[in-house]
Parts: structure tokens; C-alpha cells; sequence
């Protein structure tokens, strides 16, 4: 019997349209609410070094306000350790960050960073925080997030998400394999990135993932129709899938 697939909301963009104008309005927390009433199952922010959209304090708000699980993107920082370990949530999703990057471009070099990331993944798993790691879908990155004991890892779709045809269809099956093998290893695997109404159904269908993080699609869309049927949509399309 495949499981169900979870659905974690992104709410970084209702912050970057706060932040454009300042002040308080729209709010992400917000928007979480909503997000949870139309059946997501977990809230994603990533609280990056520049603070370009979420803030420490949409941080402390999500953490008191919510009742879903929060999943903290962070960098390997000593100042990303340091809040994640305050604020205890639920996950906290290592990725790679370049401040002059639009958007987070791929996934973390967990093998050629092994050592660096070693002390974030036991420091942030001692503290009962559930660790994941942003990878690329290759059997080196698998093999490395299963020697720095991270008991999740969630695929960088991006690259499929841009792709057409063929070579779409060769990117979906290394996904299939890799998220194949990271179940044979006793490791759970998510996806994100990219995903959107017309690209979902592939990807949800893959038996061994336990999660989509969709982000920036859901709230562009929210702006034609409203963030609760965004999220009911992608979250039928995703249950269609199964």
C-alpha cells in the first residue's frame, strides 16, 4: 500500500511581498493559517542571512501561532544553529545559500561538504529537531546524508521542473531511484522545487516520497484564486497521484 503524501506549504513569497513595501501586511503567518484550513500538512520558511523575506520575528510568531509542524530552512551557520536551537522546530531543512542567488539553485554538496556539516546534523538532531538535507538526487549525496545519520533528505527538483520531454523523463527516474534508495537505507525522502499544477503528478506518484515542500507556485497563484484553492488543488492533484 503506497502512503499518503504529505503536502508542506512555503510561505517565504507572502513575506517577500510584505518586505516590498514594508510594514505588516500581507502576513505569512497568515497565510500559514490558511494554508493549514485548505489541507496542508507542514509550514516551510526559510529564514535566510539577509532576511529578504521571512524575519526572526515571522519565526517566533509561526513557532506560537500554528498548530502544523514547522520546517526551518536554514544555512549551515553558526547564527542558523543558534535559532534553530532556540526555537525547536519541528524540522530544519539544511540548504545551500549564496547571498546573491534569486532563489536557493540547487542542491547541497553533502558529500563534498561532509565535514562541515557533520556538527550542524548531530547538534540540531541531539536537540530533538528533525534534520534534512537539500541534495541533489545522486547516490553520492544519498550515501553521504546516510553517513551524517540525517534520518530525511528532500530532492532538488529544479532541474526536472526545467526540463521537457526525454530528458525530463531521464530526471524523473533518477529521482524514482534515488528516492528507491534512500528508502533501502532507512532514510525518508521529500521533494521540492519547481513543482507546479502541470508538473506534480510524476513526482507525487513516486511510491518512497513522503512529502512535497511547494513554495513560490502556490502563492503566485494564490493571486488569481485565492491561497486556500491554490493549496486544495495541489493537494488534490497530489492525492490523484497516489
Amino acid at each position: 500500500m503506497i502512503r499518503p503524501l504529505r503536502l508542506g506549504v512555503n510561505i517565504d513569497h507572502v513575506a517577500t511581498i510584505r518586505n516590498a513595501r514594508g510594514g505588516a501586511h500581507p502576513d505569512p503567518v497568515r497565510a500559514a493559517i490558511a494554508a493549514a484550513a485548505a489541507g496542508a500538512d507542514g509550514i516551510t520558511a526559510h529564514l535566510r542571512e539577509d532576511r529578504r523575506h521571512i524575519t526572526d520575528g515571522d519565526i517566533d510568531r509561526l513557532m506560537a501561532e500554528i498548530d502544523l509542524p514547522l520546517n526551518l530552512e536554514m544555512a549551515a551557520t553558526e547564527e542558523m544553529l543558534a535559532i534553530a536551537l532556540a526555537h525547536r522546530p519541528h524540522a530544519a531543512c539544511i540548504v545551500p545559500e549564496k547571498r546573491e542567488e534569486r532563489t536557493t539553485e540547487g542542491g547541497l554538496d553533502a558529500a563534498g561538504q561532509f565535514d562541515v556539516l557533520a556538527p550542524f546534523v548531530a547538534r540540531l538532531s541531539d536537540a530533538g529537531i528533525r534534520v534534512s538535507l537539500f541534495i541533489e538526487p545522486s547516490a553520492a549525496q544519498v550515501d553521504a546524508a546516510l553517513r551524517l545519520g540525517a534520518p530525511v533528505i528532500e530532492f532538488h527538483t529544479g532541474r526536472f521542473a526545467h526540463l521537457a520531454g526525454e530528458e525530463q523523463v531521464v530526471e524523473l527516474k533518477r529521482i524514482a531511484d534515488m528516492a528507491a534508495l534512500a528508502a533501502k537505507n532507512g532514510i525518508e525522502s521529500h521533494a521540492g522545487h519547481g513543482l507546479t499544477f502541470d508538473n506534480v503528478t510524476p513526482v507525487a506518484a513516486i511510491p518512497q516520497l513522503a512529502e512535497l515542500n511547494i513554495g513560490h507556485f502556490l502563492i503566485g497563484e494564490a493571486i488569481f484564486t485565492g491561497l486556500e484553492a491554490s493549496v486544495m488543488r495541489m493537494r488534490a492533484l497530489m492525492d490523484a497521484a497516489r
